[in-house]
């Protein structure tokens, strides 16, 4: 049997379009998907939409339609987002599902009854964008942490959850699970910012907001926000308290769950707290990648700065895109998209270090050997390195991506790409061709180049699926191994031009006209 990877992104909130930004999570956890995929796992990735709250009501107030009209519209446009991006999801999840919302009516009931959840009041500081309480101690100049927004005094009866009951389990989990959260550095901030001051219980429910789960038991009650949302991760894959599917018994625990470093404090302490009051396993990792931005600016559409995926994908091509996503956001710290470098990026890694070394081998192939190459296994040392170095690729692909470290996996297939190229001037093919004796030795060599193009375009698949087709269709060529193949045959196809050289300036000043 396969090994099974259950994968999730946090599910998108419906106050709008997403920017480039919010998908960028969504690419990430789909390049991980494929990965394991390509690597025989049995990989099940999650993804969707969140849709209950304050916020919503307001938005579709102020447009004039329902709460349900307004979300059915913006789920609708992210998923149309996701699957241009070709996002490899199973499941797309909607917190306004029925299912769903009879799972946490239930779970909901069952932590009431374990005696995790009461009754009271609550009075504190809340946000309405971010739909969370705060302490006076936790605002930063007298507004909410997350956002920068002012936040009001709100009161109202509310059930709440026992956080507080699991602060010593939850200390001890961190500390015996040291790669729990990546990066560490998030694991701190957890610990010193909201463990270590201690576990206030969390408002689990409202009553001044209508759009939302009823409590069962107490309907003039909503399910708060998060006990809603983050419970979706085990409601859409067959869980319910009285009833654990055989899918759910295959699936969880999840083996990473990849969130914004902004949400990281919900997913890695109110979410184990919940699951431990259902008495379920954690999952076994998670994720909190960091921000993309623009110009080093936060990205939203309040900000005037918003860039959306689909608008990039139009004028850059889709895998274009998905690069630099994927190769310019850092495992740690947070990246940085302009208009200004993603061209760079086009002309300097896609068109120059990938697409002219496919175009250039390909078209020796044609012109010397009318397609048809195989190995004749003239060696010298130059190819003996070079064939080491295919072969090691793999090795260091798997060590950055089973550490999730994409950018850095990307840079590995880059820089045999890059070797390739250099591989050329130092044989000088062209100059091979000129001699009727180097024939064998001329085939040789544009052998190891289709080679080390065939392998770098079976581990680009995660990444850029269909560039990868195109560069394997170019070559005309099944073999799917992640090493050199000594005995493989070419019949090649025509070359193709995979990136177009953009001209920098006239595009930009294109772009600036257009804002």
């Amino acid at each position: 049997m396969k090994k099974k990877f259950y994968i999730t992104t946090a599910i998108a909130y419906t106050s709008g379009k997403p920017h480039i930004g919010n998908t960028y999570e969504a690419v990430l956890a789909d390049a991980i998907a494929r990965y394991k995929r390509q690597r025989g796992f049995d990989v099940y990735l999650q993804t969707g939409t969140d849709e209950h709250g304050v916020k919503i009501e307001e938005k579709a107030l102020q447009k004039g339609v329902t709460p349900q009209e307004f979300v059915d519209d913006v789920a609708a446009e992210i998923k149309r987002i996701w699957d241009l991006m070709d996002v490899s999801y199973d499941k797309f999840v909607r917190t306004t599902d029925k299912h769903h919302e009879e799972v946490v009516q239930h779970i909901f009931k069952k932590m009431y009854e374990n005696g995790d959840i009461y009754k009271g009041e609550y009075k504190g500081l809340y946000c309405t964008p971010c739909e969370s309480f705060w302490t006076e101690s936790q605002l930063v100049d007298g507004k909410c942490p997350d956002c920068g927004r002012d936040v009001e005094i709100s009161s109202e009866e509310a059930y709440f959850f026992k956080l507080s009951k699991y602060q010593d389990r939850l200390e001890k989990y961190f500390d015996e699970h040291p790669n729990f959260i990546l990066p560490v550095s998030r694991k701190n901030e957890m610990i010193n910012n909201f463990i270590k001051p201690g576990l206030q219980d969390l408002c689990v429910s409202r009553t001044s907001i209508k759009w939302g789960i009823p409590v069962s038991f107490d309907d003039k009650h909503v399910v708060y926000v998060w006990l809603d949302a983050l419970t979706n991760y085990i409601t859409n894959i067959g869980y319910d308290v009285d009833n654990e599917t055989d899918e759910f018994k295959r699936l969880w625990p999840a083996d990473l769950q990849i969130i914004g470093k902004d949400i990281v404090r919900f997913h890695s302490i109110y979410w184990p707290c919940f699951l431990w009051s259902l008495g379920l396993e954690l999952p076994k990792q998670l994720f909190g990648h960091p921000w993309l931005l623009t110009n080093n600016d936060k990205i939203g559409k309040s900000r005037g700065n918003a860039i959306y995926a689909d608008d990039l994908v139009e004028k850059f091509g889709l895998d274009a895109v998905r690069f630099y996503l994927l190769h310019e956001m850092p495992f740690a710290n947070d990246g940085n998209i302009t208009y200004d470098l993603l061209i760079e990026r086009i002309n300097g890694e896609l068109a120059n270090v990938l697409g002219n070394l496919v175009q250039r081998t390909i078209s020796m192939g044609n012109k010397y050997f009318d397609g048809k190459v195989t190995n004749k296994k003239v060696n010298l040392d130059v190819d003996n390195n070079f064939i080491e170095l295919i072969n090691g690729l793999n090795k260091k692909l798997e060590d950055k991506m089973d550490n999730y470290l994409v950018s850095d996996a990307l840079t590995e297939i880059f820089s045999v790409l890059r070797a390739s190229n250099k591989y050329i001037d130092d044989t000088t093919p062209w100059i091979l061709a000129k001699d009727e004796s180097s024939r064998d030795r001329l085939e040789t060599v544009l052998y190891n180049l289709l080679e080390a193009i065939r392998v770098c375009a079976v581990l680009l698949v995660p990444f850029m699926r269909n560039t990868s087709e195109k560069i394997l269709h170019q070559l005309n060529n099944s073999v799917d191994s992640f090493y050199y193949v000594s005995d493989n045959n070419y019949e090649l196809g025509q070359p193709e031009v995979l990136f177009q050289r953009l001209d920098k300036e006239q595009l930009l000043k294109e772009l600036n006209d257009v804002k």
